[in-house]
């Protein structure tokens, strides 16, 4: 997983003067905003473009929508969240919810149920970087409106 996430910012880099996107930081762009989600593991309206996947790992540009989120969900390899662009949430059962901003990293260890999302009045921008080697996202319940608000 390290190389592949030493390959990855190698890519960002380069990627971020040469690829145009929905968002710009300056005049840089950084990446596609890619494809609307049309599955149920969603609340709201989210795009999602892949930049890398196979089966031992995948990375991904999630873009929600203000308002939107994941359902509550699990990976068993665990994930890496890296915020580009908005304010957004993120939170892990059990735990407080935790505000986003652009440049914070999520740790999300493996098997931890969690679920992240975008704010009511803001748009949320994140790399979302899973390792698939010890087996695919586990989806669960949708986040429910006094989930997604508790605590504003």
């Amino acid at each position: 997983m390290k190389q592949a996430v030493v390959l990855f910012l190698s890519v960002l880099l380069l990627s971020s003067c040469c690829t145009k996107s929905i968002l710009e930081v300056g005049k840089t762009y950084i990446f596609p905003k890619g494809e609307k989600v049309t599955n149920k593991n969603f609340t709201g309206n989210v795009w999602l473009q892949m930049l890398a996947q196979d089966e031992q790992m995948s990375i991904g540009n999630v873009t929600f929508e203000p308002g939107a989120r994941t359902k509550w969900h699990l990976h068993p390899g665990g994930q890496i969240i890296l915020v580009t662009e908005g304010i957004g949430y993120y939170q892990e059962k059990g735990q407080l919810k935790k505000v986003l901003h652009k440049g914070d990293v999520i740790k999300c260890p493996p098997n931890v149920e969690h679920w992240h999302g975008a704010s009511p009045s803001s748009h949320l921008v994140h790399l979302a970087i899973s390792n698939n080697g010890k087996g695919a996202v586990m989806w669960l319940k949708p986040v429910t409106d006094t989930e997604y608000h508790k605590g504003d």
